[in-house]
């Protein structure tokens, strides 16, 4: 699966003191001109239609979840956040409806704050708010918010809860590399719809905690401290956390331009290890593993991020970009499925443990950031 590009010849940039590339009008030609069936448009609808349309997913288990799963509300804010970019009222009312039995006579389907990946959900009813200005999204948003920062409370807490919270940190950090996603997403979506600092300055020091923990000086990271394996959707999260949170994150706040060398960092590493038709792989270090969507679609949309906020040199992350784009939605099936998703993974210490992961399809892990690079593209 080659993709063929174009480089725009006019497509200079200037590289300024403060590390941003100053962007003529055509800089983001990469991202322009699509063949026929692979525009984000397109693809996006594809993806958003068939979400509307599945039933509440359990892990690509059987049978329904005890509550909304983290995959779901990715895959939900990933859909909202198309809707909005396309003008789509259509589909955020659908969207909006499918909420709505959690209002009422489903809502023990909301999951307890008291874990990054139930805390998350909050980043839908935030973006639903925003969209709608309905202030029951609000209400229930910032609970979750409000929640991660908190003091601990619940079955989930330990004696590191505590540790974690003395330190000013989320009483839910537990060091894995899927958390970078999971506190930002919601924290980002409580500052973008409230305009309170104080959500997006915490997450920022959160995130610093995390750099100065697990980033290795290659620029990847590892799964978590005792796990050292740089896992391909593992350091997608971190990837998307940062460039979500980047994206929104004041000028002035005091860890930006950690958080920023960070990204940077990890995005010149993932360069190298792109493969030639564009994807990447299982475990992204290791050219026997195999390539991976779930992760390349995280990458992709961090650095469609990068090129469109002016971070990443866009001669440079642009083709790289469309390259990534074209070959991963090969791998999106007649019925609207993104193939070879690895399974949710919890951190072990075993190369191979990794290797054998199973290889889904439709798994929401991987149809959530095909939303993310077209809501990207079209930003």
């Amino acid at each position: 699966m080659k993709s063929i590009f174009l480089l725009s010849a006019t497509a200079a940039v200037l590289f300024l003191s403060t590390g941003t590339y100053a962007q003529p009008k055509n800089a983001a030609a990469d991202f322009k001109n699509w063949p026929a069936g692979s525009a984000p448009g397109d693809i996006g609808n594809i993806i958003a239609n068939r979400f509307v349309a599945t039933p509440h997913t359990n892990f690509n288990r059987p049978g329904p979840p005890k509550v909304i799963t983290y995959p779901e509300t990715c895959t939900w804010y990933g859909a909202l956040t198309f809707a909005k970019v396309t003008g789509n009222k259509k589909l955020t009312q659908q969207l909006a409806a499918r909420f709505e039995p959690l209002l009422g006579s489903r809502d023990t389907l909301v999951p307890i704050p008291d874990h990054v990946d139930y805390t998350v959900f909050g980043s839908v009813p935030f973006e639903l708010y925003m969209q709608t200005k309905d202030a029951r999204y609000l209400k229930l948003g910032q609970h979750f918010a409000d929640k991660q920062w908190g003091p601990p409370e619940g079955k989930r807490v330990t004696a590191e809860s505590h540790r974690f919270y003395n330190k000013g940190l989320t009483w839910q950090t537990r060091l894995w590399i899927d958390d970078m996603f999971m506190i930002t997403a919601v924290q980002s979506q409580a500052y973008r719809a409230t305009g309170d600092r104080r959500y997006i300055d915490k997450a920022a020091n959160e995130m610093v905690f995390y750099l100065d923990s697990l980033q290795q000086p290659n620029g990847l990271f590892y799964h978590a401290p005792d796990v050292p394996y740089f896992w391909g959707r593992g350091d997608g999260w971190m990837a998307v956390g940062m460039s979500e949170l980047l994206r929104s994150l004041p000028k002035d706040n005091p860890n930006r331009s950690r958080i920023m060398n960070g990204y940077k960092k990890m995005m010149a590493t993932l360069l190298k290890y792109q493969a030639e038709d564009g994807m990447w792989r299982q475990l992204i270090d290791d050219p026997a593993s195999w390539k991976e969507t779930s992760c390349t679609g995280m990458f992709t949309c961090a650095f469609i991020t990068g090129v469109k906020e002016g971070w990443l040199d866009p001669k440079v992350y642009g083709p790289a970009a469309r390259k990534a784009w074209l070959s991963l939605i090969k791998y999106i099936n007649a019925d609207g499925d993104i193939t070879d998703v690895c399974e949710g993974t919890n951190k072990k210490n075993d190369h191979q443990y990794y290797l054998d992961r199973k290889r889904n399809t439709g798994d929401l892990h991987g149809q959530a950031p095909l939303l993310w690079c077209a809501t990207a593209l079209l930003r």
